[in-house]
């Protein structure tokens, strides 16, 4: 009799096969559904917001004027949290939404507590006076990344010194780095 010791020419040749079968199978197609759906979760994910959220941005953005996929896109920019991110008064959309949380941010002077919220044409982005006065937050945070050569978006204009930002116009299409094609969306919203 034969005994089989382990890590044989035998038990190696069986597992040669069984992973040979694996990578005959082949991949998927990806189907027009799946690449709106994951488009849709890529915005979301970007943008951090969930589905009950994107679906009333993207109700109230039919309603709008304009292509509904920019318009969608226009108001997600438009979000606070995203506005202190782009602002680089945050290191991340998360950071952002939780100092805006807090009551560090005021708009036109009074504290807005709704990372959601939607910053107009004009509106002035500052933190608050609690804020300024903590000088371990400012370094760790707001100052190490204004300190960072990242360009802040031509909708909005930053004021270093004072640590606040004025919304100068509503985004554009072109203003959106982002690899996104929104007409997925769309489309898969009109269904």
């Amino acid at each position: 009799m034969r005994t089989k010791a382990r890590g044989t020419t035998e038990q190696s040749s069986k597992k040669e096969v069984a992973d040979k079968k694996e990578t005959k199978k082949r991949a998927r197609k990806l189907s027009e559904y799946g690449k709106q759906l994951q488009e849709k979760q890529k915005v979301k994910i970007l943008y951090g917001v969930r589905e009950k959220q994107f679906r009333r941005f993207f109700d109230t953005a039919i309603k709008k004027a304009g292509a509904t996929g920019d318009v969608l896109l226009s108001m997600l920019e438009r979000r606070l949290d995203n506005v202190i991110y782009r602002l680089k008064l945050a290191n991340s959309r998360k950071q952002a939404r939780q100092i805006i949380v807090h009551g560090h941010v005021l708009v036109n002077g009074r504290k807005v507590y709704s990372p959601s919220y939607l910053v107009s044409v004009n509106d002035e982005i500052s933190l608050a006076q609690n804020v300024i006065e903590k000088k371990g937050f400012l370094e760790q945070v707001i100052d190490k990344r204004l300190n960072i050569g990242i360009k802040v978006p031509e909708w909005l204009e930053l004021n270093k010194k004072d640590r606040k930002g004025l919304v100068l116009r509503d985004p554009a299409r072109s203003d959106i780095k982002a690899p996104i094609e929104e007409h997925l969306i769309v489309e898969l919203y009109s269904k």
